[in-house]
């Protein structure tokens, strides 16, 4: 419900007072601003951006409803959804749902497990009816809807009213990314089923669907389904190096055939790898082996294969020239949440990974300044506090591998 309508001279308090607003025109008439109060009041609604003052007094009113159409919309109450917004027509724009864009986005998002109920879908559908703009925010409501494909009868609802599977929400989120984001193949293939261009084609971007997926900061066994969806739909990726896809994906057989063909394939980096971000940690693969890149996605066969070829579980990934980098493939294991990467440690120290190399690599994602100056074990520490669901058991076995220090 934007208190800033297009044309305001001032905006509206974020919580506005309709007793203040009669005041300030009262002021305006006793300052001989206005021949009257009513014209007194005219001129306030003006100022805000409002053709007269009961449409103003019907936009404060209604912002006392937002907290109950809430209420009413997480309860799946379709008769108290409807009463409120046909009372207070202002409420089809409430500051609802991710980033404030409507009640419709919030409908959309079905944040309860599951399809969504029939009464969420008849309210989504009377609000599309009624009022509701179903392209706010660059078709945010089909956006939150495409996180998870069992809310693909509320994607259905929302493209058979006129959302568009190629909007980009906020001007620059293609509606695709939701599926990549959480690497749900599901909502990804109904997309792309209805229409979606994997390669988000826009002026002056160079970042594909397939790219997106890739730098997902999620680690989920569906990738790889993900990754064969949006190829068979024409995707491109910048990322189609060798080996490196089928290393992340943990296809052995695939990626034993790239290693016949060059087995230099096992002492390559790649400082073209500007993804890895996971674990709450900045650490990419950026000069990284494919040794590291199956540490990171917790590719058990194909470090295997790896290091059955010749890989050595101690080869440094490229040091930029801040002096950035130089971390071994068990740094990338360490630091995995609820301890994901504790089966990838075990195989790294079965092969002699040396936990006493130190070097200075990035810190927590949300502190872009931080570096740490870290062994293994140190970096893995610094992603396992109360508030990091991360690796206490690999804290654990990294103690015990260096002998409880």
């Amino acid at each position: 419900m934007p208190n800033t309508p297009k044309g305001a001279l001032r905006p509206l308090p974020e919580r506005p007072d309709l007793r203040h607003l009669k005041d300030q025109a009262k002021a305006l008439l006793k300052a001989c601003g206005a021949e009257s109060l009513t014209d007194a009041q005219f001129r306030i609604a003006q100022i805000y951006g409002y053709a007269s003052w009961p449409k103003l007094k019907a936009y404060v009113n209604s912002l006392k409803e937002v907290g109950r159409l809430k209420e009413a919309i997480d309860a799946n109450d379709f008769d108290q959804v409807r009463s409120l917004m046909t009372r207070y027509p202002a409420l089809h724009e409430a500051p609802l749902g991710r980033n404030k864009n409507g009640p419709l986005t919030l409908a959309a998002e079905c944040q309860a497990p599951g399809p969504p109920a029939p009464e969420r879908l008849a309210i989504a559908k009377w609000m599309i009816e009624n009022g509701s703009d179903v392209h706010r925010g660059g078709d945010a409501p089909l956006m939150r809807a495409s996180l998870r494909g069992d809310r693909a009868p509320m994607m259905a609802l929302l493209v058979e009213h006129g959302a568009d599977v190629n909007a980009e929400c906020g001007g620059d989120y293609p509606i695709l990314w939701s599926p990549c984001e959480t690497i749900d193949p599901i909502a990804m293939q109904w997309l792309l089923k209805n229409g979606a261009d994997p390669n988000c084609p826009k002026p002056g971007r160079t970042e594909t669907a397939l790219d997106y997926l890739i730098e997902a900061y999620s680690r989920s066994a569906s990738l790889g389904t993900c990754i064969d969806l949006l190829r068979q739909a024409g995707g491109r990726t910048r990322y189609d190096l060798p080996g490196v896809i089928d290393t992340m994906t943990d296809r052995a057989d695939q990626l034993a055939v790239q290693l016949n063909a060059d087995p230099s394939l096992v002492h390559r980096r790649f400082p073209e790898l500007t993804f890895g971000n996971s674990g709450l940690r900045r650490l990419q693969l950026a000069g990284a082996t494919l040794l590291h890149v199956a540490a990171e996605y917790g590719s058990m066969e194909c470090a295997r294969l790896l290091v059955t070829r010749g890989a050595s579980v101690n080869m440094p990934a490229l040091i930029d020239a801040a002096g950035i980098g130089g971390q071994t493939a068990i740094f990338h294991a360490v630091t995995q949440s609820d301890d994901r990467g504790l089966p990838m440690v075990d195989i790294l120290l079965a092969h002699g990974a040396d936990l006493s190399l130190r070097v200075k690599l990035p810190g927590h994602y949300e502190r872009l300044g931080e570096f740490l100056d870290c062994t293994p074990q140190e970096y893995s520490i610094a992603f396992s506090g109360d508030d990091v669901p991360n690796s206490n058991a690999t804290v654990r076995r990294l103690r015990e591998a260096t002998g409880g220090t």
